[in-house]
């Protein structure tokens, strides 16, 4: 940087360093003269040539004299960081912010602790068999009569057993249409004695997937909203509406006893709105990741009401964006019954999710009591709230929600949010603005810096990227995927600190050859803007998508820019001291605190869903994809102090020495990544079912018939830690895809072939159930669409019906899940969803 470019201040400051140091400084006028002098300025090629006479104060006396010590300054922001995160955990693990009372008028954990422990006693409860449809609901009927003699008398409470017959299509996972037939809700209502006119309802389901108790998903829900039932009945406080408590014993299916209720039970029609209570995880804080559509009210009675607040409108961008392969009994409700409701879920844990170590005795009591005391609180206001009974005049727009740590949510509509975000706009704008309008015998080269600041600043990032992508592909070639996942912090050791080094790699190369006589304070306040700038850009887009998730920029925007205004005049005057150094970090405190906060609700719903995402997704791509975007956040207002201290060259070598040694290991195999420790298990996910094709020509004929052992490997490794223990199992058994069959010809549950591309096909005796299954095509008919349909008929008693039979040469257009519920009945199903196109012929 030439003297004559630089501000006014600076030149202050290093006069005054050369007055103090003595140094044999050129006399005032040989300065002057050195500022004429020519130089080349460029953001490209040679960067920047300066002629200065030996006596300036170039880059390494500068360096030397005003520079941040290099071990402070790392040591100060990885302790600064640790701290955060420390009470990011101290807040995630204060469950309640209160011990369980247990008195009467209070929910009582241990009372739910004690239905929860009976229902998943019961084992497994796979929809239509006996464990579901008979025992679990023989013990709620039970539980329900019990609750009923103990009630008091101003309230009536009643009790449906509903076996809804029908079918639905859902754009779910490409979409599929679904058939249902004598499925079980249990079905309560709590109202006044006199009745009620409109209702609020809660929603849980008592049925599991195979080989699971299924105590998070969803036993403790169905066991807290039967304590909520039982608080409330014995309750001397009268009700304006009613409750319904929806205990379905078919969500597993996807989502298929809601869809019974809400369009078929002569109670549907007083609901106004819901409660889901779900799971994504095993225990740990319920989460509110799903509201609305468009009533905000309900928003304000969850704020208003809930004891022990976690919601974030983050989760629900996140969730309705589609990334997560995942759906509720909301979509059922929001879209068959037009009703609005609040969806929460348990997401800690997600490892044991759906697997036989979501036991009772992992869910904790204070987690039972939190949840509790959430949803009697969420549905006493509801119940007792004047906008129930008109809630279609407060459906307007959307609500920006997110809870600070736990104690308390911060709610306000969107429309409100949009104003506040573009203020924020206005404050950066007006702070730019000012240095861009300056003239330039003030600002020097501040315009030309900036803008080749920012292209250094996006460089950074984006070969950090491309960094961490070349590694985590390398990884995944070599068979050495998940690593991290029984090992978290592998990941950060391995992707987070080659992200941080290659960032510090570019600015330090920037620093040293294009910036290498500009003044310290120059630069940090320089490269502070550019970031502020880049966080400024983020709000503008996502404020102008629509995007509630943009207050989260308008957080990292707004502080930071007040930071900046409170510490300037002394950053000008005693440039990067302790003071400054407090005061800045001081001033990061609430954008860094949240940001970890959610960062931390990122990787524990996204790490556990990456070991069940099928065979076709890298999960180290994934993985390292978003460790390196959440490091690029960061690092953002921490690029300044690259160019504040002395030196990085420590900084670089111990996070490239502690990458490549975990990155040594990491090919080795050294961290295997699964875990069969009972405390904290981490286990591998395969699938088999032992099944018989039958396939059938357009005349009904059978073509091919074959018996085997159909096996998925829900992760990417497939099946690569098995083969070495059963070698039966190898590549020589891969299942190839039917080209002419609908799904490749095997039976899919749900359409997910597309992500589960590897599979394997082990030869075994042919399945001999006690009710075999019967197919029988019943007609052809043209279509004018130039189309066969076929209808056909499926005789069989199986809890689920798979696809055992398939046409050859079909197209299907839509495939169906075919539900028989009850274990003593055989039910016939007719199907028209076949067709058949000549071209196939």
């Amino acid at each position: 940087m030439e003297w004559g470019s630089e501000s006014a201040a600076v030149r202050r400051h290093r006069v005054g360093v050369e007055r103090r140091e003595g140094a044999a400084a050129a006399p005032p006028p040989e300065r002057e003269a050195r500022a004429q002098e020519p130089l080349v300025d460029g953001c490209s090629g040679g960067g920047r040539t300066r002629k200065r006479s030996p006596g300036g104060s170039g880059g390494a006396s500068r360096g030397a004299e005003t520079g941040l010590s290099e071990v402070r300054a790392a040591l100060g922001l990885a302790l600064y960081l640790i701290a955060l995160r420390t009470l990011v955990q101290l807040s995630l693990q204060q469950l309640v912010l209160r011990g369980a009372a247990g008195h009467r008028g209070e929910f009582d954990a241990l009372q739910a602790r004690d239905y929860l422990e009976h229902i998943t006693s019961i084992g497994p409860r796979t929809t239509g068999s006996p464990e579901n449809e008979i025992l679990t609901v023989h013990y709620l009927l039970e539980q329900i009569k019990l609750i009923e003699v103990q009630s008091n008398s101003l309230h009536k409470i009643s009790v449906d057993v509903q076996r809804p017959t029908g079918s639905f299509s859902i754009d779910f996972l490409g979409g599929f249409t679904s058939y249902y037939d004598n499925i079980t809700n249990v079905v309560v209502k709590l109202e006044p004695r006199d009745g009620a006119q409109h209702a609020v309802l809660a929603n849980c389901h008592f049925d599991s997937v195979a080989n699971s108790p299924g105590a998070s998903d969803d036993a403790v829900s169905c066991s807290v909203m039967l304590e909520v039932l039982r608080v409330l009945s014995t309750s001397s406080e009268a009700l304006h509406h009613a409750v319904i408590f929806l205990f379905n014993g078919a969500e597993e299916n996807v989502l298929q006893a809601s869809h019974g209720f809400i369009t078929q039970h002569p109670w549907a029609s007083l609901v106004r709105a819901f409660i889901n209570l779900e799971a994504a995880g095993v225990g740990g804080k319920e989460l509110v990741f799903q509201t609305g559509p468009e009533n905000p009210w309900l928003v304000q009675a969850y704020v208003s009401a809930a004891k022990h607040p976690f919601a974030s409108v983050v989760a629900q961008e996140v969730f309705q964006s589609g990334i997560i392969p995942s759906d509720t009994d909301f979509r059922i409700y929001r879209d068959f019954g037009n009703i609005p409701g609040i969806d929460l879920a348990f997401i800690e844990n997600g490892y044991i999710y759906h697997t036989k170590y979501d036991t009772a005795d992992r869910i904790l009591t204070d987690s039972i009591q939190r949840a509790g005391d959430n949803i009697l609180a969420v549905l006493k206001h509801l119940a007792t709230s004047d906008m129930l009974a008109a809630a279609s005049k407060y459906r307007h727009g959307n609500m920006v929600f997110f809870d600070v740590l736990g104690l308390f949510v911060i709610a306000y509509p969107s429309r409100i949010g949009s104003i506040i975000n573009y203020m924020v706009v206005m404050g950066v704008v007006l702070y730019l603005g000012k240095k861009f309008l300056q003239p330039k015998h003030k600002t020097g080269n501040y315009k030309k810096d900036f803008l080749c600041g920012l292209g250094i600043t996006l460089i950074s990032w984006f070969t950090s990227l491309v960094t961490v992508l070349i590694i985590a592909v390398f990884i995944s070639l070599i068979g050495q995927s998940l690593s991290w996942y029984n090992h978290f912090y592998v990941s950060v050791c391995l992707y987070g600190t080659a992200t941080v080094a290659k960032i510090i790699l570019i600015h330090t190369l920037a620093k040293r050859f294009y910036y290498m006589n500009a003044s310290d304070q120059y630069l940090g306040e320089v490269f502070f803007d550019i970031s502020l700038f880049v966080h400024c850009c983020f709000l503008v887009t996502l404020t102008y998508q629509g995007l509630c998730s943009a207050f989260i920029s308008a957080v990292w925007v707004a502080f930071p820019l007040l930071t900046k205004l409170c510490v300037h005049k002394d950053f000008k005057q005693h440039g990067a001291q302790g003071k400054f150094i407090a005061f800045y970090l001081l001033g990061m405190f609430i954008p860094y605190l949240y940001a970890l906060y959610l960062i931390w609700a990122v990787f524990e719903m996204f790490t556990p869903i990456l070991g069940r995402s099928g065979s076709e997704i890298p999960p180290d791509v994934v993985l390292a994809s978003i460790l390196a975007g959440c490091t690029m956040i960061l690092s953002s207002y921490f690029i300044n102090f690259i160019y504040l201290a002395k030196s990085t060259k420590k900084t670089m070598l111990t996070l490239t020495l502690v990458c490549a040694i975990t990155f040594l290991l990491v090919c080795s195999g050294t961290f295997f990544p699964y875990s069969s420790n009972p405390a904290n298990p981490k286990p591998k996910r395969v699938f088999l079912q032992h099944m018989t094709r039958t396939f059938h020509d357009l005349e009904g004929n059978a073509v091919k018939r074959d018996s085997g052992i159909w096996i998925n490997g829900f992760d990417y490794t497939g099946i690569s830690h098995i083969t070495p223990h059963i070698p039966e199992i190898n590549d020589s058994i891969r299942a190839h895809c039917e080209e002419n069959a609908p799904l490749c010809g095997f039976p899919w549950y749900l359409p997910v072939h597309f992500l589960i591309r590897k599979n394997w096909y082990l030869p075994a005796p042919e399945v001999s159930p006690r009710n075999p299954p019967h197919f029988r095509l019943i007609s052809k008919e043209q279509t004018p669409w130039d189309s066969i349909k076929l209808t056909f008929e499926a005789t069989a008693c199986l809890p689920i019906l798979q696809i055992l039979d398939l046409p050859a040469s079909t197209i299907m257009t839509k495939p169906y899940v075919l539900l028989c519920s009850s274990p003593q009945r055989v039910n016939t199903f007719s199907v028209v969803s076949w067709q058949w196109h000549p071209s196939h012929k």
